[in-house]
C-alpha cells in the first residue's frame, strides 16, 4: 500500500469535481442530493464528470435516504447503466430493519458490478453488529473499503471504534480499507493517522459556505497539505 494518505472528495457536479481534482483529491465520491446524505447521481452527470477530471470515481447507489435498500431492481438497473457508460467504481450498503446487513440487496447489486471495486458506506455505523455485518460481506466480491465514522454520531464518538477496527486489519472480515468520515475534521487526524488509518471522506469540510455550496479547491488543499 501506499504511503500517500487517499483523500476522497464528495462531488455532485463537474464544478466540484474539477475543483476537488485541483485542490489535489485523490478520488470523488459522486452522489445528488446531499440533504438525504447521497443518492444515486443521474448517468449524465456521471459522464459529465468522467469527461472532467482523470481521478477514479466511485458513484453512489442509493434510491432514498436511510440504509434500507427499497426497491432492488431500480439499483440493479441503475448499475448496469453506469457501468454502460463507463464508471469502475460503486459505493452501496444496505441494512435490514433489525440493523443486520440485507445480503440480498446487497448481493443482488454486488452480482451486477461484474468484480468492480466497491465501497460499503455509513450503513456500517448503524448496524447492531459491526464485526457480524464485515464477516458476513467479507467474501463478496469487490469489497476493498468500509466508509466509516466508527459511530453514528461521527468521528468525534467513533474514535475508539476506529482505531480499534484497523488494529484488526488483516483478520477475516478487517482486509478491506477503512475510510473515515462523517463529521471528520482536520483535529482527528493526528489520532486517526496514529492508529494507522491511511483514508479519509470529506463532503462539509471541502465546501467552506456549507453543504449548499460548491466544493472549494483551497479547502481540499488545506486537507490534502495536512495529509502530506
Amino acid at each position: 500500500m501506499s504511503n500517500r494518505a487517499l483523500l476522497e472528495v464528495i462531488a455532485l457536479d463537474v464544478e466540484d469535481a474539477v475543483a476537488a481534482q485541483a485542490g489535489g483529491a485523490d478520488r470523488l465520491e459522486l452522489v445528488t442530493d446531499m440533504a438525504a446524505d447521497g443518492l444515486t447521481p443521474a448517468r449524465e452527470t456521471f459522464a459529465a464528470i468522467r469527461a472532467a477530471v482523470d481521478i477514479p470515481l466511485r458513484v453512489m447507489l442509493r434510491g432514498a435516504d436511510g440504509f434500507a435498500a427499497g426497491a432492488v431492481a431500480p439499483l440493479v438497473e441503475e448499475a448496469r447503466a453506469l457501468r454502460a457508460e463507463g464508471a469502475r467504481e460503486f459505493v452501496l450498503g444496505f441494512l435490514n430493519p433489525d440493523g443486520t446487513p440485507d445480503l440480498a440487496a446487497v448481493g443482488a447489486v454486488v452480482a451486477e458490478l461484474g468484480g468492480c471495486r466497491w465501497t460499503f458506506h455509513r450503513a456500517i455505523d448503524r448496524a447492531a453488529d459491526r464485526d457480524g455485518l464485515r464477516k458476513a460481506l467479507a467474501e463478496l466480491p469487490g469489497l476493498d473499503t468500509y466508509l466509516t465514522a466508527g459511530a453514528a454520531a461521527g468521528v468525534s464518538d467513533g474514535l475508539p471504534v476506529l482505531a480499534a477496527e484497523a488494529a484488526r486489519r488483516g483478520e477475516p472480515g478487517y482486509g478491506p480499507r477503512i475510510l473515515a468520515g462523517g463529521g471528520l475534521t482536520l483535529a482527528h487526524l493526528p489520532e486517526l493517522r496514529a492508529a494507522g488509518i491511511d483514508a479519509f471522506h470529506i463532503g462539509g469540510a471541502a465546501r467552506p459556505s456549507g453543504w449548499a455550496g460548491p466544493v472549494s479547491a483551497t479547502a481540499v488543499a488545506t486537507w490534502r497539505e495536512a495529509l502530506s
